[in-house]
C-alpha cells in the first residue's frame, strides 16, 4: 500500500485510476482476472470475460487487475488470463468507462523498457488515465531461457528498466543505460494522460529487505 503523505494525510494524485483506488480512509476492492474458476486445469476458458468485467465495473469494484504470464509453465499450474496484458488493456479501455485497469504485475526484465513505456502510455491515454502499472522482476525461472534472458541478474535489469521508463515520460530526454540511449532530440510518444503513470513495485524485486521499495510512483 502506498504510504500517506504525513503532512497532508493524502495520497499523491496521479491519474484517474490511481486516484480512484488509493484514497485516505477508504477501502477499495479490485478483482484479478480471469474472473472465473478453473480448478480442472491451468488454463481458464475466458468465456464471457468481457461480460464479467463489465459486471465488475457496474457492481462498483475499483479495479480489475491483469497478470503478465508469457508462458504456461507446468510447474506453476496457472496460465493467468491468457491474453497479453497490454492488448487486453487496450481492449478493455474501449469497453469500460470508470473502472481502473491494472497490471499486477508486468515482468520488466522480460520486455524492453521502450516498448513498455510506449504500450503503458498508450493504454493510459486510451483509457483516459485509468492505468495502474504494477511491476516486478519475475519469479518463474523457466521463462527466462525462452527469451534468452538471464534470471540471476534480473534485479539489476529491473532497476535499469524502471529508470528508463521513468525517463521516457519526459519530453525528448537525454538518457543512457544498458537498454539504450537517447540524445535529447527524438521523443517517445504518446505521453501518459496525466504526465506520469503510477508504477507499483510488487514483491522484493530481487532486492534486499533494506533496499526494497514497496511503491514507486512515476
Amino acid at each position: 500500500m502506498p504510504a500517506l503523505n504525513e503532512s497532508t494525510e493524502t495520497f499523491a494524485r496521479i491519474n484517474r485510476g490511481y486516484n480512484q483506488v488509493f484514497r485516505p480512509n477508504r477501502l477499495s476492492i479490485g478483482l484479478v482476472a480471469p474472473l472465473e474458476s478453473y480448478t480442472s486445469g491451468p488454463v481458464p476458458s475466458m468465456n464471457r470475460h468481457l461480460e464479467r468485467v463489465r459486471l465488475t465495473e457496474k457492481a462498483g469494484f475499483s479495479a480489475v487487475w491483469l497478470r503478465d504470464v508469457p508462458f504456461n509453465v507446468p510447474s506453476f499450474g496457472d496460465a493467468g488470463q491468457v491474453f497479453d496484458p497490454f492488448v487486453y488493456l487496450g481492449f478493455l479501455a474501449g469497453q469500460t468507462d470508470r473502472i481502473a485497469l491494472g497490471v499486477a504485475s508486468l515482468i520488466l526484465p522480460l520486455r524492453h523498457p521502450a516498448h513498455v513505456a510506449k504500450a503503458a502510455a498508450s493504454a493510459d491515454q486510451l483509457s483516459d488515465g485509468r492505468l495502474i502499472l504494477g511491476i516486478a522482476s519475475g519469479d518463474r525461472p523457466d521463462e527466462y531461457p525462452a527469451l534468452n534472458e538471464n534470471y540471476a541478474n534480473r534485479g539489476e535489469r529491473f532497476r535499469d528498466s524502471f529508470e528508463y521508463i521513468r525517463k521516457m515520460a519526459a519530453t525528448a530526454p537525454a538518457f543512457e543505460n544498458r537498454y539504450g540511449q537517447t540524445d535529447g532530440e527524438m521523443d517517445l510518444l504518446p505521453k501518459p494522460a496525466a504526465g506520469k503513470i503510477p508504477m507499483l513495485i510488487t514483491g522484493g524485486s530481487n532486492r534486499s529487505r533494506n533496499g526494497a521499495l514497496a511503491t514507486v510512483m512515476v
